[in-house]
């Protein structure tokens, strides 16, 4: 008697993609420990914004303790380095799915000239990170009053008193 198969084509795909997964699991498992989740490094999103006083940047790293966080400025380059550990109290052959990243990560940014070194603050509140960097004072805006030249001449006039000549 003949059986019939059916046939499935992206089978193998998914077959080889396993494999894959397989693969680089065992080859950039840390320590050699054998985990069945690998971590993985990430980048975390950072906002950058810019007003006349300062420049700030927003990097969003919850699950992250604030000892876990390092904060480098050198030559107006900002390097900020970090881990997400994993959680090691629950067991990871529970997980269904696994979305969150874990590892660390090393995000750096180029600063303009106008930032003061110096002053450089950081908060960490509710997973942000908030970095504020001052510009120089010199590097401020600075508006100028502009006077119109009719007008600040009847002022001195009117401070030296009457005319003779009228």
């Amino acid at each position: 008697m003949t059986v019939l198969t059916r046939w499935e084509p992206f089978r193998e795909f998914a077959t080889l993609q396993d494999r894959m997964n397989r693969l680089f699991r065992e080859t950039y498992n840390e320590g050699g420990k054998d985990e069945s989740l690998a971590t993985s490094s990430f980048a975390p999103a950072v906002d950058v914004y810019e007003d006349e006083h300062n420049v700030t940047l927003k990097v969003e790293v919850p699950g992250i303790d604030e000892k876990d966080i390092d904060i480098r400025l050198e030559n107006n380059t900002l390097t900020v380095h970090g881990e997400r550990k994993i959680e090691k109290e629950e067991k990871e052959e529970n997980y269904r799915r696994v979305e969150r990243q874990y590892g660390s990560f090393t995000r750096t940014f180029s600063l303009p000239t106008t930032v003061d070194a110096e002053h450089v603050t950081a908060n960490y509140d509710k997973g942000v990170l908030r970095i504020t960097l001052p510009k120089k004072a010199e590097a401020k805006p600075k508006q100028i009053k502009v006077s119109v030249g009719g007008a600040k001449a009847e002022k001195t006039l009117e401070a030296k008193g009457p005319s003779k000549a009228a």
